[in-house]
């Protein structure tokens, strides 16, 4: 294991929806839901996984940060698939105006979705493990969970300083 890939993700909210996005044409994530917008690290943002989705977020959805409120940076995963160590940085923030703006990707379609609706949805391994923990545990509170790929699960535990 030499090589990580490094990604963002960030789930758009709004009161008690999520906007996600059904992926398609994807080589590694395609036909399934994910976070509404995201994508690789580029070079320069190796140490800053804000620009990295904030970046994602304006040019997949035309969302910059003065949209949005409490942009949060809640679950860090790691995942090794394939002798590559994939580490995603996933970020929730509320989507102001959101019944206003008409939002579409070019990477699928959106939706939003109640929570109740969020676990019965085909999503990427990590994403489902992270929705699942939001819904249960993280949208109660503000930490940071690190999340282990063990097997066919995902392991979650609180980050504090």
């Amino acid at each position: 294991m030499e090589k990580q890939r490094n990604m963002t993700s960030i789930f758009l909210c709004t009161e008690n929806k999520i906007l996600l996005l059904f992926r398609q044409g994807s080589k590694v994530v395609n036909n399934m839901w994910i976070g509404s917008a995201g994508g690789h690290f580029e070079e320069y943002e190796l140490n800053d996984a804000r620009a990295c989705v904030l970046r994602e977020l304006k040019e997949e959805l035309s969302v910059e940060e003065g949209m949005l409120s409490d942009l949060q940076l809640r679950y860090i995963t790691m995942r090794n698939v394939g002798g590559e160590v994939r580490i995603n940085y996933f970020f929730f923030a509320n989507l102001k105006n959101a019944e206003e703006l008409e939002l579409q990707s070019d990477e699928g379609m959106l939706k939003w979705f109640h929570h109740d609706e969020i676990k019965n949805l085909e999503m990427s391994f990590s994403a489902k493990y992270v929705m699942e923990h939001y819904l249960e545990v993280g949208r109660f509170n503000q930490v940071l969970y690190g999340g282990i790929a063990s097997g066919e699960k995902m392991v979650f535990t609180e980050m504090r300083e």
